[in-house]
């Protein structure tokens, strides 16, 4: 077989087709061998080949999906904010990311598959306890932030957005709308009161948690 002369491309496709049979059957109902069979022409080995299982697939999905929408780099441009509005606004661009909202709720039954679960949690503090800190410390220099914990207060928007997918706590679209207000209230007695109206909408009436888990 000949080299392939543009392996982004190939990876690009591998991640397409998964995506959207993660979706459609669910990452347990979905085989290397049925994403095989909607490359056209892709042999098997061309996709060991960039990624070594199904669980590496999921992992670059997760990666790919949260990259392209980065709200925090978004945030970032934005001199006119203080640090909790960036915060605020960071929190309003990832639940209009209806994309990545619909994937994390319905494609991968976390709590079965422990594994996938410990990876995410590990991803999510590697890469957003920073992001969450940066923003936080920023609040806390400018004023609009005032709390004695802000390492902690990092943490914590990440465990309490794990409490949010229905996958890992299951339950309806009310009641993970009342998780939401009560991890506002929580980090709000902290010092970081998060809380917007427009986000609280989103999350309300987001399509992808209309119907109950």
């Amino acid at each position: 077989m000949a080299r392939n002369k543009y392996p982004e491309v190939t990876v690009e496709k591998i991640l397409d087709v998964s995506q959207r049979l993660f979706l459609e059957k669910g990452y347990d109902h979905t085989t290397i061998q049925d994403i095989v069979d909607e490359l056209g022409g892709l042999s098997k080995g061309a996709i060991y080949h960039h990624f070594k299982s199904k669980e590496d697939i999921l992992n670059a999905l997760g990666d790919r999906l949260f990259f392209k929408n980065n709200p925090f780099e978004e945030v970032k441009k934005r001199t006119d904010l203080n640090g909790l509005e960036k915060m605020k606004l960071a929190i309003l661009l990832n639940q209009s990311n209806e994309e990545q909202a619909s994937f994390s709720a319905h494609a991968v039954p976390l709590l079965k598959n422990p594994r996938i679960l410990a990876g995410m949690l590990e991803t999510n503090r590697r890469t957003l306890c920073p992001r969450w800190l940066e923003l936080i410390e920023e609040g806390c220099r400018d004023g609009s932030i005032q709390t004695d914990y802000p390492k902690e207060l990092s943490e914590l928007m990440v465990l309490l957005d794990v409490w949010l997918i229905p996958s890992v706590f299951p339950g309806s679209a009310e009641e993970i709308f009342r998780r939401y207000q009560c991890s506002c209230e929580v980090l709000a007695r902290m010092g970081l009161p998060i809380y917007d109206k427009k986000a609280a909408d989103l999350i309300k009436n987001h399509p992808a948690l209309q119907q109950d888990v």
